[in-house]
């Protein structure tokens, strides 16, 4: 994967398109938790939420650049 990309004539991190994926699958993966009840189990919901996020962006990462 490249390092830059061309958006709209704007070169943008490969990085920042990497964390938008991986919020929006954060996401997905918040609303299943969410309905599965899981949250229950969780000391404390938005420093979860917010470890879930840097970890999906951080495989994201190591996947792509690998």
């Amino acid at each position: 994967m490249p390092r830059e990309i061309a958006i709209l004539g704007a070169y943008v991190p490969a990085v920042v398109v990497l964390c938008l994926g991986g919020a929006a699958l954060t996401w997905v993966l918040d609303r299943l938790l969410a309905a599965t009840g899981l949250y229950r189990f969780v000391w404390h919901p938005s420093l979860f939420r917010a470890s879930l996020l840097v970890c999906v962006c951080g495989l994201l990462g190591l996947a792509v650049y690998r």
